[in-house]
């Protein structure tokens, strides 16, 4: 973990290399503000049909750690929700849901 999805309105998708650059953007925020390892983080973009809301949705899932404190979390949100804004121009939904070690079940 961190596994960062974000459900992207399909007519609204950004270009390749919009969604390259915010990929960056999270690894980065993964890696010094929640002190992730590199190889734990991955991002995924899914287009979705929209039915209603905002057109982005971000759903975060981590492992729950003594230093991801609230504090933390919101630095990490507001600056994901920047990063968002920056590189596609449209407002998301952020979501995080951290679990203990002992809930989660994983390979690979």
């Amino acid at each position: 973990m961190p596994k960062v999805t974000f459900y992207i309105h399909a007519v609204q998708m950004p270009s390749d290399e919009r969604l390259a650059a915010l990929s960056g953007d999270c690894v980065e925020l993964c890696t010094n503000v929640l002190e992730a390892d590199l190889k734990n983080v991955h991002v995924i973009y899914v287009d979705v049909r929209h039915g209603h809301g905002h057109p982005v949705f971000v759903e975060v899932q981590y492992r729950l750690a003594t230093l991801r404190t609230c504090a933390v979390m919101n630095q990490f949100m507001e600056a994901l929700e920047n990063a968002i804004a920056c590189r596609t121009g449209l407002t998301a939904r952020i979501r995080c849901f951290g679990y203990a070690a002992s809930n989660i079940h994983a390979r690979n």
